[in-house]
């Protein structure tokens, strides 16, 4: 079933995360293409009939939503905004429809850093459930289900 494998993808992204206290003097912020890369590793890792879905889902990484799209989701705050799934997602599409744009996935950087800052996940863990969310959106899952799956 679709959300026992999301289940599964989110608990796999999602373990307690340990932190030594050495090697802070090197320590610099992640970049744009440090969140991409774990993006990537999270697509890589999705289980294989959850990838084979996603397929054509181009993944983005921007420091903050743009105002329009902040304003489509009516959030004030560009904070509270981590990612996005911007597309028709497979429970909306037909064969009939003409063929859609690609669907994407946006995760924005600057509101991941503070969530992680925040809280007590890893860093890795963190950017991976983002995008594990919005691979949700892209089955058609509203985030009281997605997180209806995080819990199960």
């Amino acid at each position: 079933m679709l959300a026992d494998e999301l289940g599964r993808a989110f608990n796999a992204v999602w373990p307690p995360a340990t932190i030594s206290g050495e090697g802070w003097s090197q320590a610099r912020s992640p970049s744009l293409a440090d969140f991409a890369a774990l993006a990537g590793h999270a697509l890589a890792n999705l289980p294989p009939a959850i990838k084979a879905a996603v397929g054509d889902v181009q993944v983005r990484v921007e420091e903050f939503a743009d105002d329009a799209t902040l304003d489509a989701l009516e959030i004030e705050d560009p904070f509270e905004l981590t990612g996005v799934y911007e597309g028709v997602d497979l429970t909306r599409r037909s064969v009939f429809d003409v063929a859609p744009n690609p669907s994407s996935i946006r995760l924005f950087r600057r509101p991941i850093l503070d969530e992680w800052c925040a809280g007590d996940v890893g860093f890795q863990a963190l950017v991976e459930h983002v995008f594990v969310h919005e691979v949700a959106h892209h089955f058609g899952f509203s985030d009281a289900g997605i997180e209806q799956v995080e819990q199960s």
